[in-house]
This record gives structure tokens, C-alpha cells and sequence, in this order.
């Protein structure tokens, strides 16, 4: 018996025409012309189905709190990490996760089913550590949450710090996490890395560091980053985020670390929309960008994700969710135009984060989760154009989200024949709340 069947949809690599069968939570088949009872059919209508939009960076414990106790009317870095300072002493564990919890029913209606977040754990309340892993029971039916220790004050530059991160990573936080420019000098950036690299592998730990997230060239942590995973052993398994400094460095310096990054086996992962509204604030003209050279880091076959980062919190002001509105922004940010580079920016909010995540299970393939969302878009670059409409979002073979198709006929003077205005128009936003 098959729970769903998916019928003459569009895939991402082109093929068209395909059905998908999901039975038991898994895909059971992928070809054309599938037959056999099903529980349900849905008519794809030749729109295109892709597996799940996952974020590879987010900040959920700050997430919906714009405004909280003040805006950061700079627009810095600084100054947002200084208004998240202000607000951790106010924050209740009932508030962050209530915020939580209202951010995942706003993904879900994106089809954004896989999250890695950041949660500080400089608070020795341990409070919002406390409350993720909450969440992440909660969402565990239809969210893949993975939880990151991040030491938001430095490691080493906040007291607790370190003990705060052991104990986070002990209640059964997922991630090993750091910030090596937030440490008072390059030695202690440096020294960070190495424990914390040092830490995963003795726990057999993922890692993701918040790493020269600045307009100086000369925050290198990246360096040694590439090193210490090279010396632990932890090829595929760490993160480097945010890279923004390497916007900045000179072009031989940067060649040789591209060089690096790519033969210690790390991943890199970007954020071009808070990226490019929080670095070059110092500067006059020409400002500068601020994402991180994600073609070069390509063109060397670094495996690269962009990550949304923040939603309406005190470093973003605005946001909603939108995997494909991060694709769209790395796109025009990076220069990345060709048809071709076009196409990879949809990978980059798919299949490229599900590698850097350790994803099991994720993609379009027979055995993989049933997991998937159809688009009013005929191809990937298509659904990036038009932000598309997210017609339904399956999870484990089930409808969990669903919009009504838009279409508005246009009838214009001397031209009789009616055109789906759906083709030239954004798609409205779907809504979803918790089962």
C-alpha cells in the first residue's frame, strides 16, 4: 500500500514526468508512470519537488525578539552583540522557547525541515540550552534540529565559558561551537580552536565555528581552523562559518587559504543576507560586500551552504525563513549569474548543507526519508526568480504545510489569450501551525 504518491513531477536534475511513491515515513519508488492504491495522490502538474531546504546557520534563541530590550540602531555586529548582552538577563525560559516554537511552524510553511542552530552558553543559567533542547523534542516531527554550543562571549574571554560549553554538550547539545576573533588576542583565538577541536574528537563531535566573522584581513583563524582539523583527524566533520574577513584579504593571501581550506576537508558556510548588512558598516566608499569569495572556495571543491543566520532578532531587522531568499542573495552578492552558478545556489540551501549536517536519510532517492516539498516553479533557478510558492510540504510521507496555487489570469487589450500571471509574479507565503 503506498501512503503517497506524488504524480508528473519535475525533479531538480531535470527529469521530468516522475512520480514518487512514499510508504512507511520512506521513498519506495522514483520513476514514471507508478501504479498501485494509494492513500493519497497528489497532481504535481509538472512543478518541481525538491528534498527539504535545511539552514545550515541560525541563531534560535535570539530569533523574533527585534525590539528586545532596544534596536540596534547601527546596524554592527558590535552592537548587536551588545543588545543580546542586555537581553540574557531578561530572557525566561518559557519566552524563548514560545519565539522558538513560532519560528519552526514559520519554517515548516517554507519547507525548511532541517536546522542547525546556534545557542549561547555564556549564561551560566544555562537557560537557552535548556529550552532548545526543548524545542527539539518538540519539533523532532517535523523539524531535524541539530543544537550548537557556542561560547558568544569567547571561550576563554568569558569566565564560565568553557564550563558552561562542557556542561551544554553533557545535557545533549549536538554541535561543538566557538568564536576565535571574539578572544582578547590572535593567540587565544588560536588556542581555542585547538581545545575545542580537541574536545569533538575526544566526544567524536561535529564542529562549527563562528570564524572571522570581520572586515579585518588579518583575522586568520581560518588557518588554523584548516589545521587542527587536519591533525585530529576530523576531515568532513567541522564548519567553517561566516568567513567574512577573507572578503577583505589580499588576493595571494587568500589563494594560499582557499588552498587550505579545501585539502583539510571542511565545509564553509556563509550567510549572505546578515553578511552583507552587518560588515563594511565602518566603511565610506567603495564598502565593501562582506560574504566570504564563495566562488573561488567553489572553483577549489570546498563543499559550500548558505545559512539564513537571523530572523528579526538584534543583528537582522528583518527575514521570514526563506531558504530560497538566502539562495537569491548569495547569488547577487557573489556575482554568481551563469546558469550554471545559478543552479548550485539552490544546491547550496539543499543537498550542500545535508553533507556539512550529516544528514541521513535526505534526498530524492529510493530508501531516502520521505521528505520532500513541491514547488510552483518548473526548475531550480525558476524557484530562486520567484521565491516559489510552497504548494506542499511532506514530511515522512505526510502533508504537513500546503498554499493553494497562485494563478491569475491575465487578459490584456488586443491580446485575447489569457497568461498565468503565477510565471511573473513572488508566490504569497503559506502558513502552518504544530500538529
Amino acid at each position: 500500500m503506498i501512503d503517497l504518491l506524488l504524480k508528473g513531477a519535475t525533479l531538480p536534475d531535470g527529469r521530468q514526468g516522475m512520480d514518487i511513491a512514499c510508504s512507511g515515513g520512506r521513498i519506495a519508488e522514483v520513476a514514471s508512470g507508478i501504479t498501485g492504491e494509494a492513500a493519497q495522490v497528489v497532481e504535481a502538474k509538472g512543478y518541481l519537488v525538491s528534498p527539504p531546504f535545511i539552514d545550515a546557520h541560525f541563531h534560535m534563541d535570539a530569533t523574533l525578539s527585534l525590539g528586545m530590550p532596544r534596536l540596534n540602531n547601527s546596524g554592527t555586529l558590535l552592537e548587536g552583540i551588545a543588545v543580546w548582552g542586555e537581553l540574557k538577563p531578561l530572557l525566561t525560559h518559557e519566552a524563548v522557547i514560545e519565539r522558538a516554537l513560532r519560528y519552526c511552524d514559520l519554517a515548516v510553511s517554507q519547507g525548511l525541515l532541517a536546522i542547525r542552530t546556534h545557542v549561547d552558553v555564556c549564561d551560566d543559567r544555562l537557560l537557552c540550552v535548556e529550552a532548545l533542547l526543548e524545542v527539539r523534542k518538540t519539533v523532532a516531527p517535523y523539524i531535524d534540529l541539530q543544537i550548537v554550543a557556542f561560547p558568544q562571549d569567547g571561550f576563554y574571554r568569558s569566565p564560565t565559558a568553557r564550563a558552561n560549553l562542557l556542561r551544554a554538550l553533557d545535557m545533549g547539545v549536538d554541535v561543538v561551537g566557538g568564536i576565535p576573533h571574539g578572544e582578547r588576542t590572535m593567540a587565544d583565538g588560536a588556542a581555542s580552536l585547538k581545545e575545542l577541536c580537541e574536545i569533538a574528537a575526544a566526544r567524536g563531535l561535529l564542529v562549527d565555528i563562528h570564524c572571522d566573522e570581520s572586515d579585518d584581513p588579518w583575522s586568520r583563524h581560518v588557518e588554523a581552523l584548516a589545521y587542527e582539523t587536519q591533525r585530529l583527524g576530523l576531515q568532513g566533520r567541522v564548519v567553517g562559518s561566516h568567513l567574512t574577513s577573507m572578503h577583505s584579504m589580499d588576493n595571494y593571501y587568500a589563494s594560499k587559504l582557499i588552498g587550505l581550506i579545501a585539502e583539510s576537508g571542511m565545509h564553509a558556510t556563509p550567510n549572505p543576507l546578515i553578511n552583507i548588512t552587518l560588515q563594511g558598516r565602518h566603511d565610506t566608499y567603495p564598502k565593501r560586500r562582506g560574504m566570504t569569495r564563495v566562488p573561488e572556495l567553489r572553483s577549489a571543491g570546498v563543499n559550500v551552504s548558505f545559512g539564513h543566520d537571523c530572523v528579526m532578532d538584534p543583528w537582522y531587522p528583518l527575514g521570514q525563513g526563506d531558504m530560497l531568499e538566502a539562495a537569491s542573495m548569495g547569488l547577487h552578492v557573489g556575482l554568481m549569474t551563469s546558469p550554471e552558478a545559478m543552479r548550485w545556489a539552490f544546491d547550496a540551501v539543499t543537498v550542500n548543507p545535508a553533507r556539512a549536517l550529516h544528514l541521513e536519510g535526505y534526498g530524492l532517492e529510493k530508501g531516502c526519508n520521505a521528505d520532500f516539498v513541491l514547488l510552483q516553479a518548473k526548475n531550480p533557478v525558476e524557484a530562486i526568480r520567484l521565491k516559489a510558492n510552497r504548494l506542499k510540504v511532506v514530511r515522512r510521507g505526510e502533508v504537513i504545510a500546503e498554499t493553494p496555487e497562485r494563478v491569475a489570469a491575465l487578459r490584456l487589450p488586443g491580446r485575447p489569450e489569457a497568461v498565468n500571471g503565477a510565471d511573473y509574479a513572488p508566490a504569497a507565503t503559506s502558513q502552518k501551525t504544530r500538529p
